[in-house]
């Protein structure tokens, strides 16, 4: 390295510890309200739906998740919090189980390597067989160090996931559409036409590798590498990388008797705010994020078949 570009990963190396510190300030959206033209169900009629806060959850119920859960209670879902480690009995309380971004308690204050999984392997037992059983599984884990904490619950369902950085090469807003990294299917057709989902954003996170049988909703281009950094956001010339070529960022399956949907980006289904700026489905170029949320609730409620 020579004195030339010393400054520069200089620079780099702190703009990235400021995002990381922006990153943990991001706080609900409580202004956010799509209007829901065609609810699901009359108000609170619908299935309910657990959100998991009791894995160190970086995103809950009353907190980066409230708009979340204010948009499915708005199309008539019952959204309930998870605060209890999973048990068969404690699952039977909802149709649809959400966890979104699960920590272990030693990776709470410090995103770094190693990353343990954030749930116990009878937790895990438990979950796969209520999904097998007829249960219904939303699972999202962002960004180094979540996937590393929903590795081994990822990989009981047949996703590998890489617990770190999917980036695009060069920066710019990661905007798919049909074609172009988004795939037709059932979940972004939705009902009808005025619910099909042509474009979408998400906002940096992991890709993962998806099973037979499994359906893509985003995959990944040669635009993007996959990046692997011992602590989170902290990326030098040595950091580890790889194409994240035909990796995944969403995907659904059948399992058994239930259905599991698999997100690498928990931004995309919430709307923050960061310091004045948004981030989530209340960005203009994110419009359609919201929909895209309800066709995959309405997919795992059996709406969408």
């Amino acid at each position: 390295m020579n004195k030339a570009t010393t400054p520069l990963i200089l620079f780099l190396f702190l703009f990235l510890l400021l995002s990381v510190s922006a990153f943990t300030q991001q706080v609900a959206d409580t202004l956010y309200n799509p209007i829901i033209s065609n609810p699901a169900y009359a108000n609170a009629q619908g299935p309910v739906v657990l959100i998991d806060e009791a894995h160190g959850n970086f995103h809950t119920l009353s907190g980066r998740f409230k708009p979340f859960a204010r948009l499915l209670e708005k199309d008539g879902y019952v959204v309930r919090a998870s605060a209890e480690p999973f048990t068969k009995d404690q699952l039977r309380a909802g149709e649809i189980l959400v966890i979104a971004n699960a920590l272990h308690p030693d990776n709470l204050q410090r995103w770094t390597l190693p990353t343990p999984s954030a749930f116990t392997e009878t937790e895990i037992n438990v979950v796969n067989e209520w999904v097998s059983e007829g249960g219904c599984l939303f699972l999202i884990a962002d960004h180094m160090p979540f996937p590393g904490a929903a590795e081994a619950l990822a990989a009981s369902f047949g996703f590998k996931f890489y617990n770190g950085f999917a980036m695009r090469k060069g920066g710019g807003k990661d905007i798919f559409s049909i074609g172009e990294g988004l795939i037709e299917s059932v979940i972004t057709n939705g009902r009808d036409k005025k619910e099909a989902v042509t474009s979408l954003q998400s906002f940096a996170g992991q890709a993962f590798e998806i099973p037979n049988g499994a359906h893509p909703i985003i995959t990944l281009n040669s635009t993007y590498r996959m990046l692997m950094p011992q602590t989170a956001w902290e990326f030098t010339k040595d950091t580890p990388a790889t194409s994240a070529e035909n990796l995944v960022q969403g995907a659904y399956v059948n399992y058994g008797k239930g259905r599991v949907v698999v997100f690498g980006e928990a931004a995309m289904f919430t709307a923050q705010l960061q310091g004045k700026s948004k981030v989530g489905m209340n960005v203009k170029s994110a419009a359609q994020n919201f929909q895209l949320l309800l066709n995959v609730v309405h997919w795992l409620d059996g709406i969408l078949d």
